[in-house]
């Protein structure tokens, strides 16, 4: 049976690939240590697991939740906001669960594209952005994030017969995969290019709260206008350790929360209320966990930092995210350099151009492993290529 054609455009997807790596050395005996899938390592707190195994006991919990979600773990999402960015927000309008804040950026696209829309889709950049948009039988138009403009896009080089045909712009900062910030007056810049253009932005701020030193990441909601323009996506994953637990939200312009809400409500059958009660103890919990997250995170980024510079690279610290972006040694692609890691030092990184065309020339170290491990994978990748140059 032939498979649609919606299916055959898919490009394998990164990480699937990366496991299958895995699998495949660890099936040769080789002890691999992975720096690639940004999976956090340790155990979600205690008080949210208390409150998943009380509320699991609850029969009500057992049956259909609401696709949109509990109003009481959509008003914990609208207090969070309020507390930590000082952005109001009508959890029954403006808030939608999710199962998963890759399934709401996927499924956005359902909501607006219709077969040979536009979308405008950064690059490098989580995949799920045009993977979505192909799905939904749009086209990406990449907007490249490079060096020099601080891995921001420059929407000023976006021509205006392709930004008046794009239906959906998605941005990703703290962003993954370059570990890059923005500020409110980019996010403001954002707001008058989409009124311009009638374009509705998608903010991904999964990294939101996995930052360092003091720095604390803004919200696209936060800039003028922006819940007039569009949506920002979020998560428990990252700062809780949640991974696996698929539970997260899209907030913002109340339309398109609506129409991501009525499509949610024809596909799937919400999120497990129990799981959004334990996100509940989350969001109005303590804090204290996420902090101390952080303080794993920072001191694991400086090992990392301070070993791939002692080879020969010029790294600066990020602020954020638990990835470091680098550039790969003169002579060597992305996949060429992570191959060679691989086989040479039993150890793996994702080749940039796994984001995307302008990832190429770049690797990825993701943070998500004991220290003890990062400072064997070092030492490994030391021996196995030396000095580097540039």
């Amino acid at each position: 049976m032939r498979e649609a054609e919606r299916i055959r455009k898919l490009p394998p997807y990164l990480f699937a690939r990366i496991e299958k790596k895995i699998a495949e050395a660890k099936e040769k005996g080789v002890d691999i240590i992975s720096l690639g899938i940004g999976d956090p390592d340790r155990p979600t707190p205690d008080h949210i697991i208390a409150k998943l195994v009380e509320e699991a006991h609850n029969p009500a919990n057992h049956q259909y939740p609401s696709s949109v979600g509990l109003l009481e773990y959509r008003k914990a999402v609208a207090a969070w906001y309020k507390r930590r960015f000082g952005v109001e927000l009508d959890p029954k309008t403006e808030v939608v669960t999710l199962i998963g804040s890759k399934e709401g950026i996927a499924h956005i696209n359902f909501c607006y594209v219709d077969p040979g829309d536009i979308n405008l889709v950064p690059d490098p950049g989580y995949p799920v952005y045009g993977i979505g948009t192909l799905l939904a039988g749009g086209e990406p138009y990449l907007m490249p994030l490079k060096a020099e403009n601080g891995f921001l896009p420059d929407l000023e080089a976006i021509p205006s017969e392709v930004a008046k045909k794009a239906k959906l712009m998605f941005i990703n900062y703290p962003n993954n995969p370059t570990g890059a910030l923005a500020t409110l007056d980019f996010y403001r810049d954002v707001v008058a290019f989409a009124k311009e253009y009638d374009v509705i932005v998608c903010h991904d701020a999964a990294y939101s709260e996995i930052t360092f030193e003091g720095y604390k990441a803004p919200s696209f909601l936060q800039a003028p206008g922006a819940k007039e323009v569009g949506i920002e996506f979020n998560s428990l994953s990252k700062p809780y350790n949640m991974t696996g637990w698929r539970i997260g939200w899209a907030a913002g312009r109340a339309d398109v929360i609506e129409a991501l809400g009525r499509l949610k409500s024809n596909l799937d059958s919400g999120a497990f209320q129990a799981v959004q009660y334990a996100g509940i103890a989350g969001l109005l919990g303590d804090q204290e966990c996420v902090q101390r997250m952080c303080e794993v995170y920072r001191e694991r980024r400086d090992v990392v930092v301070d070993g791939l510079n002692a080879m020969g690279w010029s790294l600066e610290k990020p602020k954020a995210t638990f990835y470091i972006w680098a550039p790969v040694p003169k002579g060597y692609t992305s996949a060429g350099f992570a191959e060679v890691v691989l086989e040479k030092a039993g150890v793996i990184v994702t080749p940039g151009n796994g984001y995307g065309e302008y990832g190429e020339g770049y690797f990825r170290i993701s943070l998500c492993i004991e220290k003890e491990r990062i400072i064997e994978a070092l030492r490994r990748m030391q021996e196995a290529i030396g000095k580097v140059e540039f």
